[in-house]
């Protein structure tokens, strides 16, 4: 039941990140998957060679599958603010389950108009991947179902905002660039990479905010967060390496998987550091380094 309603009795507070997020994906995040033109797209796919072929899928493959478990995944969290009554985090989250659902729209669109992949491609699916996307993931975002505690919380938001979008998903995004900017090859997936891109930097940054006002309230949760990060860290890296490990040192592109590796271990000491900042902060110093960080991305 129903007691009160916020835009009744205290109102919006439109002077908070989760509300400035809400104002960035209504002007930045509306885009259709279906308009984006493939046909060059398809094009290119015909004249790339087996291996070549076979990175993309399998690259793709783990967008796809990822994308879907984020979109998935992310309703217990969504049910968690709700409970607590954070309206504006709500209202910004429902933007963010559109934008996941609308990136396996993409990857879906991409592989069956432009690969025509009909086979099971969750053979592209390694131990590392699988453990986190398979494991991790949905139970630190299920066990909010029955126990939205504050470290449940953070050890979801770290989970998923952090080492899936904030490292993993980063990374892949760096490697489709790589391969496909010095080739002048996909277009069109080269537009959806980055569309991706703007949708999950609010993501990220929605994260850091949400983490952030977790330690603020509980300083104690720092530990775990730390451990959660390492912990996670290895199936991270465990990824990159089962991707590469199928073509034994000698990757289509020219791709290097130290290079990679490199790119995420940044990604991973971006993220912490960030967070970092937030140790012995009040909620209001919290909102001050977000809107900072907002205001430095436009």
């Amino acid at each position: 039941m129903h007691t009160a309603f916020a835009t009744t009795t205290r109102g919006l507070r439109r002077d908070i990140p989760p509300m400035r997020m809400f104002e960035k994906a209504k002007r930045y995040g509306v885009w259709n998957p279906s308009e984006i033109d493939l046909t060059q797209d398809r094009r290119d796919w015909s004249q790339l060679d087996t291996r070549q072929q076979d990175l993309i899928l399998r690259l793709t493959s783990l967008f796809q599958a990822g994308e879907e478990a984020v979109t998935a995944d992310i309703l217990p969290l969504i049910m968690a603010v709700a409970r607590e009554e954070r309206l504006e985090e709500e209202l910004y989250l429902t933007t963010f389950l559109f934008e996941e659902a609308k990136h396996t729209d993409f990857f879906n669109r991409f592989l069956t108009d432009v690969t025509g992949a009909s086979a099971d491609l969750s053979r592209f699916h390694g131990d590392s991947y699988r453990g986190l996307f398979y494991d991790a993931l949905p139970v630190a975002m299920n066990r909010l179902i029955d126990a939205p505690t504050p470290e449940n919380q953070l050890v979801a938001s770290t989970t998923y905002n952090m080492v899936v979008e904030g490292m993993l998903a980063e990374t892949g995004y760096h490697a489709y660039l790589t391969a496909l900017e010095r080739n002048d090859l996909l277009p069109g997936m080269r537009r959806g990479i980055r569309l991706l891109q703007q949708d999950e930097s609010r993501h990220i940054a929605y994260g850091v905010f949400f983490i952030s006002r977790h330690l603020a309230g509980t300083p104690d949760l720092w530990t775990k967060f730390d451990e959660t990060m390492n912990a996670l860290l290895p199936l991270a890296l465990g990824v990159i390496a089962e991707m590469f490990a199928a073509y034994d040192g000698d990757a289509p592109f020219g791709l290097k998987e130290d290079d990679f590796v490199d790119f995420a271990l940044a990604q991973y000491g971006r993220r912490y550091e960030r967070i970092e900042k937030a140790r012995g902060r009040s909620l209001e110093e919290i909102y001050g380094l977000t809107q900072a960080a907002l205001d430095s991305e436009e």
